[in-house]
């Protein structure tokens, strides 16, 4: 959202009671209602900018003057129009950025995740911005399949007179980085695009890339700068400069409230529940958002490092102008357990190791990431040992650590002032050491009742409750995927909500694993939840899972999605979401008594409709 100038707009504010005594008498009960719903997860200044909006459009109506043209008459030779594809919804905040810049600029641009851009309007585009992320292997993210399967197709046709740029949004750790983006570039191309800017390929720690890429791009394609839209704010400080009150950069340290095993005696798993108080934090967060955890490395995983770098972790280094340990820096800064392509081929460089560079110009890249699965910094450190290595040096081989997200377990309507999380931690072992997972373990061992917690709040809008209260709904969350469906359960109690709902969970065995048992049964016998099936691979001969579960519901499954019911998928998006996606086909094939081909267009347009929604990981 472009933000104005606070005080500006403070100004053609009315006085808070003026605010509060008119909407009675003025706005009915079912526009009071949707009122609310806009306003009550904005931030201060987004309610301030609203304000000098709406203000501006009652000048507008009183004295006659037109409003803004429609989004699609802005394609002309000067306008911009971005389009993000975002799993988690980094690739909509650059777009955002993206769009305040420009303003800022006199630069006219309208923005559209690409689920609800229309393939077919590329032909009549002029400039155009991609923002994608790449998911799993190698592929889009769910609001973007569409329009990467429309550019890959016959359909696509020529696209000359078309001036581009490609952001894409990825994961270093992973075989396939910004490959989405990559075949987004490489297909404008081959249909005749002109690359206006080079694409820049980001890893998790997006910002500063991101933000050359802003400038570079904007530069590139603004040939004219286009005339200012009527009744906007002729200049908006760039969105950049509004520092949210918690964010990534700046999180808010909540209090743990409670720490509780989950998993029964027994359990191959460690499975947490955390309640984090948010209290006096101002975060606002809806059932499908995630929060984000500021972690750190274990004090055993640094040692081990500095040790066989010989380097004293008292060492004074400097951060962007803060002055911090070597110890420190290492402990809450920088990942060293995750080793990427990039880190392995500088320090091939350095330490002069034919090995690795064998490994990365391998015809066979496979090869390389063999190498990398499992292995840690110190791992390469051991095997190809570098002595009179710098602080310095070290830290410039590393990327940031990067917040870890969890998705919320719970209702903000249900929990106020609290924050749940559901987390399970990774413990393995791999070429002969113990590994544990940063940031699960951070929340699992070192964090008890009382201690602080760095978090800050991602919005998802692409896992969201019906805005219907009385849709029905379909969760299907085994293991802690089960985590954001008791926030949906909780909240659909908490507002009265009328839709039936029916959650699909599984894990290994119901005597250890039946995450949150308890209140399961308690939510069937309230009625919060109507109805519960449930799957547990190992309790039988043949492994049983959540999609063989469904299969055997398929009849009923089948009459609630005819019925309007939405459908959510939470978990393991290598195995378990295909698996579950290729189930519900042929639930719709068999049911239906249609064609697989009609019934994958049947689910496909479940997805355009926002009535199938995942967020897998």
């Amino acid at each position: 959202m472009r933000r104005p100038d606070s005080a500006a707009f403070a100004q053609a504010l009315p006085d808070p009671p003026a605010l509060l005594s008119q909407p009675a008498s003025l706005l009915s009960d079912e526009q009071l209602a949707a009122l609310d719903r806009l306003i009550e997860p904005l931030a201060p200044d987004q309610l301030i900018w609203i304000g000098g909006y709406l203000a501006g459009l009652a000048s507008a109506h009183r004295t006659g003057t037109p409003r803004l043209a429609p989004a699609h008459a802005e394609r002309d030779e000067a306008s911009i129009t971005v389009v993000y594809g975002s799993q988690s919804g980094n690739s909509a905040r650059v777009a955002a950025d993206v769009k305040a810049h420009a303003e800022a600029k006199g630069l006219a641009v309208r923005v559209k995740s690409m689920d609800e851009y229309r393939p077919s309007d590329l032909r009549a585009e002029k400039k155009l911005l991609i923002v994608v992320s790449t998911q799993g292997e190698g592929e889009p993210p769910d609001t973007g399949k569409e329009l990467h399967e429309f550019l890959h197709g016959r359909k696509a046709g020529k696209l000359e007179g078309l001036r581009y740029s490609v952001l894409a949004l990825g994961d270093s750790s992973y075989e396939h980085f910004c490959k989405t983006g990559r075949d987004f570039d490489a297909r404008l191309e081959a249909l005749g695009g002109e690359r206006a800017h080079p694409r820049i390929d980001c890893d998790v720690d997006y910002d500063d890339a991101a933000a050359q890429w802003i400038e570079g791009a904007l530069a590139a394609l603004a040939t004219a700068p286009a005339p200012a839209p009527l009744h906007a704010p002729a200049a908006r400080p760039v969105r950049g400069n509004v520092t949210p009150l918690h964010s990534k950069k700046n999180p808010f340290l909540a209090t743990a409230l409670a720490n509780i095993g989950l998993s029964g005696h027994g359990s191959a798993k460690e499975v947490r529940h955390l309640e984090l108080s948010v209290e006096g934090s101002a975060l606002s967060y809806e059932p499908g958002d995630s929060v984000g955890v500021l972690p750190a490395n274990g004090s055993d995983v640094v040692g081990d490092l500095l040790d066989a770098l010989e380097l004293d972790p008292a060492q004074s280094v400097d951060l962007g102008g803060e002055s911090v340990t070597l110890g420190f820096a290492l402990a809450h800064k920088y990942e060293i357990t995750t080793l990427t392509r990039p880190l392995v081929e500088k320090y091939a460089a350095l330490a002069d190791a034919q090995a690795l560079r064998d490994l990365l110009t391998a015809e066979n890249s496979s090869d390389l990431w063999q190498y990398l699965r499992g292995r840690q910094l110190i791992d390469l450190v051991t095997e190809h040992p570098l002595r009179g290595i710098g602080a310095a040096q070290l830290l410039s081989l590393l990327r940031k650590l990067p917040p870890r997200l969890y998705s919320i377990a719970s209702s903000q309507k249900a929990n106020p002032g609290e924050l749940h999380v559901t987390v399970a931690a990774v413990r393995y072992e791999s070429h002969g050491r113990s590994r544990h997972g940063v940031a699960s373990t951070f929340l699992a061992d070192r964090i008890a009742e009382g201690d602080a917690v760095p978090i800050y709040v991602e919005t998802n809008r692409n896992f969201k409750l019906p805005a219907d209260p009385a849709t029905p709904i379909i969760m299907v969350g085994p293991g802690t995927g089960v985590a954001p469906f008791r926030a949906f359960v909780q909240e659909r109690e908490a507002i009265g909500a009328s839709g039936r709902s029916w959650l699909f969970f599984g894990d290994r065995h119901f005597t250890t694993d039946f995450l949150y048992q308890r209140e399961w049964q308690q939510a069937l016998k309230d009625g919060a939840l109507t109805r519960m099936d449930v799957a547990f691979s190992r309790d039988r001969e043949h492994k049983f899972y959540v999609q063989h579960r469904m299969q055997a519901q398929a009849r009923d499954l089948y009459a609630w999605l005819q019925d309007g019911a939405h459908f959510y998928v939470c978990g393991d998006a290598e195995r378990m979401a295909r698996d579950v996606h290729q189930a519900l086909i042929d639930i719709v094939a068999e049911q239906g008594e249609m064609p697989v081909e009609r019934a994958s267009e049947y689910v496909q347009d479940l997805q355009r409709s926002r009535r199938y929604q995942r967020d897998v990981y």
